[in-house]
């Protein structure tokens, strides 16, 4: 699955909004789903001028979920 796809795949049309980014079932991150598609094709803009994005994530437990780009948390990568 390319996450950049203009058509997105079939999981994501049970996809709920997850509120603390991460699967609203089992709790992982989304650095541990199956799958990932971004929904580049209809990005918000915030009051200042940003734009965010839905991504959208299919979780090794099978449930699929979505959060905006901006509420994903820091990665640990970029600390060290």
């Amino acid at each position: 699955m390319d996450a950049f796809a203009l058509v997105p795949p079939e999981w994501t049309k049970s996809a709920t909004h997850a509120f603390d980014f991460c699967c609203p079932s089992c709790k992982k991150p989304p650095i541990k789903a199956k799958s990932v598609w971004l929904n580049r094709r209809a990005p918000v803009s915030t009051s200042d001028r940003r734009r965010k994005y839905q991504e959208f994530y299919l979780c090794e437990c099978g449930v699929s979920w979505w959060g905006w780009s901006d509420d994903r948390p820091p990665s640990e990568l970029g600390s060290k």
